[in-house]
């Protein structure tokens, strides 16, 4: 069964881009120092947040669906970028992360073992992770 999910993105000036995502709005903007208002996170910060939260979610589906009573599930994510890149500043290497790092605390009567296996389920599960680790067609138009 697929299923389309639409976002929205309005230019509003500056470095702000407000996303619109179902009935929300969400801010997204480049910090001061980068030449923003700092009114919101910026793309790479939200990549980052959609894959923490995704596999927050995707756990908190998987312990219920398990019957896991998962008591906290803490996600960090970080990445490495080469900004001189998306500047423009070389042609050398990419836009995207170079590497991404994910540290995950999980509190449940499981073993080390146990957790390992049920982070690989979750990671497994999780949208935001498989298109961040596969390459997904993305398709450009212009009205």
């Amino acid at each position: 069964m697929i299923s389309t999910i639409k976002v929205s993105g309005t230019w509003k000036g500056g470095y702000r881009v407000d996303v619109q995502a179902g009935d929300h709005v969400m801010i997204v903007d480049q910090p001061e120092a980068g030449g923003g208002k700092n009114e919101g996170p910026n793309p790479l910060e939200i990549i980052l947040a959609a894959l923490a939260s995704c596999l927050g979610t995707i756990a908190a589906i998987i312990a219920r669906q398990e019957r896991i009573e998962l008591r906290d599930f803490d996600v960090t994510v970080e990445g490495d970028i080469d900004k001189a890149y998306l500047l423009g500043k070389t042609k050398e290497g990419r836009s995207g992360f170079t590497e991404i790092r994910v540290m995950v605390n999980i509190d449940a009567d499981m073993t080390d073992e146990e957790k390992k296996a049920f982070l690989a389920r979750v990671d497994d599960r999780c949208p935001i992770s498989d298109n961040v680790i596969k390459n997904t067609k993305v398709v450009f138009d212009v009205a």
